[in-house]
């Protein structure tokens, strides 16, 4: 089996791109359930943000799950495949690990360090386990990537190596807007994305803060968190108008606010400076409002550069690549003990037949033996039998952690005459979807 990591991002990709890769939950479920069902794929996960869309795979074979993969991309992007390929990178095995665990922890992140990705891993790994997309190979690879970005949060001063893409935003907007202590920020929608720009600009402080999204008990319940007030989707008009700085992430399919909307809205404010953060991808402020006259719209294209410009903490930036690298070689050596493990249950297995038929040929030899004695024998032979294979089952374990665990296994195949038949059954892996 072989872990695949294919997909583009912020850093493969412009925004436009991305804009274009861009799926929602629904569409993420059906790309998802495509890609299992290609023949040289046992497991995925599709991993779908704002600035990145990731496909982690187990692959029977690597050609042809990058061959399936590659046109699951194309059908579900919609992107031609000649064009979609100069955007892609492809991670295998050690550098797939790797790449993930970079990921969850915020390394590859347009905001570095960012920890908005660890709830957007989850998701995705639930969603996957649910319909029975992920089995054992993934979960242990989420699972511990989930663990790598706790302990470099932890660890690391990662947290703070520069502004998160909603304070960088916020920064932008008050260069055009003024102070924000000034200022009423409207925030469109209520989901994670939204969540984290109600929360930062509550704790940043602004004169008011306003929450709207279509479902009003859900912006009602942010707003109460954030210190804000709530408005129905009925009053946006109004409260467009009141707003100095916009903050959207809808999740919208289509536009949420175009030129008439912003030009009523800033005849309505006397054209005083207003400023539009657009945080969704696909966009939710069209293009053109940018030309209204005292409005400024920061994209996410805009907030990358920003965030390119920004200045970086090169020291704990080293210090999280340490803990991913050395997360990576625990990952891997812990793999390849798995690999042996088949070996070792058949070894065990042969000794415990072994032990039985001794034990059946003694108590034929001797038949005066009472339940107690017999019990007796068996537990000594037991005990026998354990001492024998501890230390050498342990040692190749330990072995297997730093070296081709095939050399190994055949080893023990070879010194305690293992049928091959016998290890296959025992390291048969579940029916594909399964979560063994």
């Amino acid at each position: 089996m072989s872990l695949l990591a294919i997909g583009l991002s912020h850093r493969s990709a412009p925004m436009t791109v991305l804009e274009e890769a861009a799926l929602d939950a629904s569409e993420q479920e059906t790309f998802a359930t495509a890609l299992a069902a290609c023949e040289n794929i046992r497991e995925v996960i599709v991993l779908g943000t704002c600035n990145r869309l990731e496909v982690y795979a187990e692959a029977t074979t690597f050609h042809g799950a990058l061959t399936e993969i590659g046109q699951c991309l194309v059908d579900a992007t919609g992107i031609e495949r000649e064009r979609l390929t100069d955007f892609l990178y492809v991670h295998y095995e050690e550098r797939a690990i790797a790449h993930l665990f970079s990921v969850a922890s915020g390394l590859d992140s347009m905001a570095v360090g960012e920890a908005q990705i660890l709830g957007q891993l989850r998701t995705s790994l639930r969603r996957s386990q649910d319909v029975g997309h992920a089995g054992p190979v993934l979960n242990a690879l989420v699972q511990q990537a989930l663990r790598v970005a706790k302990r470099v949060h932890t660890d690391t001063g990662l947290d703070k190596a520069g502004p998160s893409l909603v304070e960088a935003g916020v920064g932008a907007a008050t260069a055009h807007v003024g102070d924000l202590s000034e200022a009423c920020v409207l925030v469109l929608g209520a989901g994670a994305m939204s969540s984290l720009a109600a929360t930062t600009v509550s704790r940043m402080g602004c004169r008011d803060l306003v929450v709207v999204n279509r479902t009003h008990e859900r912006a009602q319940r942010l707003a109460v968190a954030t210190s804000g007030r709530a408005e129905t989707v009925a009053s946006l008009g109004r409260v467009l108008a009141e707003a100095d700085i916009v903050i959207s992430c809808t999740g919208a399919v289509g536009y949420v606010l175009d030129t008439q909307q912003v030009l009523t809205a800033s005849a309505a404010r006397c054209h005083r400076p207003q400023a539009y953060v657009d945080l969704a991808l696909p966009r939710d402020v069209h293009p053109d409002v940018a030309s209204t006259p005292g409005v400024v719209v920061h994209a996410l294209a805009d907030l990358g550069e920003i965030m390119t410009a920004a200045p970086d903490c090169p020291g704990a930036v080293a210090e999280a690549q340490d803990v991913v690298t050395a997360e990576v070689a625990a990952f891997l050596a812990h793999r390849r003990t798995l690999e042996v493990a088949p070996t070792v249950a058949a070894l065990r297995a042969r000794a415990q037949e072994v032990l039985q038929g001794e034990f059946t040929r003694l108590n034929s030899r001797l038949p005066g033996l009472d339940r107690s004695e017999q019990d007796e024998v068996r537990l000594a032979m037991h005990r026998v039998v354990e001492k024998l294979l501890h230390t050498p089952t342990v040692r190749v374990k330990e072995l297997t952690g730093t070296a081709d665990p095939s050399d190994y296994a055949h080893a023990l195949r070879e010194l305690f005459d293992l049928d091959p038949y016998e290890v296959a059954a025992v390291s048969t892996p579940p029916e594909k979807g399964g979560l063994a």
